[in-house]
């Protein structure tokens, strides 16, 4: 890689934003086949590849609604109806939500938090190719990532973790500005550990 090359990768790397209002087209078939291919190269110990995805686009955004509305008053029958139609609502903010989850299977040298860290790191890699190609993504998780009867409507085993709901799509409106953060306030040196 030449360095225009990586001065641009670095760049697009730096320029990240997550994108919380998305709109029509979502990304085509094309364009999730780079997602995946750039998510798969994530860190992974003993080769487990723990990362699974479900998309979910179209009607089954109402679906997905309807199970974490349902999942959640399952969870706690006291959540009120405000809460409940939010949650029904919340996979129609984006042409697609791709839910990640990590697939853990018992092994004796990698725990699931590495399966689940592994998948984090897939995730991370498949926002970052969004942003490469322009494609706005936002990543959530709130009480529905940690939902047992969640994980039972989607067909996921109890020892296995969702990681994300990615919402993506076409930006709209104006990204939100993040400050310039210095890597010195967040780097120290061994035995100069921030207090």
């Amino acid at each position: 890689m030449n360095k225009t090359d990586t001065d641009q990768v670095l760049t697009t790397l730096q320029q990240r934003v997550s994108h919380p209002r998305l709109a029509e087209p979502g990304p085509s078939r094309e364009q999730l086949d780079a997602l995946y291919k750039a998510a798969m190269r994530a860190p992974d110990h003993a080769w487990l590849r723990p990362w699974r995805f479900i998309e979910v686009s179209g009607d089954q955004r109402e679906l997905l609604g309807q199970w974490m509305a349902e999942s959640a008053k399952e969870d706690d029958p006291e959540l009120d109806d405000k809460q409940t139609t939010k949650l029904s609502n919340a996979p129609l903010r984006a042409p697609l939500v791709i839910i990640a989850w990590a697939k853990i299977v018992p092994h004796p040298k990698v725990p699931p938090i590495e399966q689940i860290l592994a998948t984090g790191a897939a995730v991370t890699n498949l926002l970052n190719a969004a942003h490469a190609q322009g494609i706005g993504a936002v990543w959530r998780t709130g009480n529905p990532a940690y939902s047992p009867s969640l994980k039972t409507r989607l067909g996921l085993k109890e020892e296995d973790a969702i990681v994300a709901f990615l919402y993506l799509g076409t930006p709209t409106g104006e990204a939100k500005p993040i400050p310039g953060l210095a890597p010195a306030d967040y780097v120290t040196q061994l035995g100069q550990a921030d207090r």
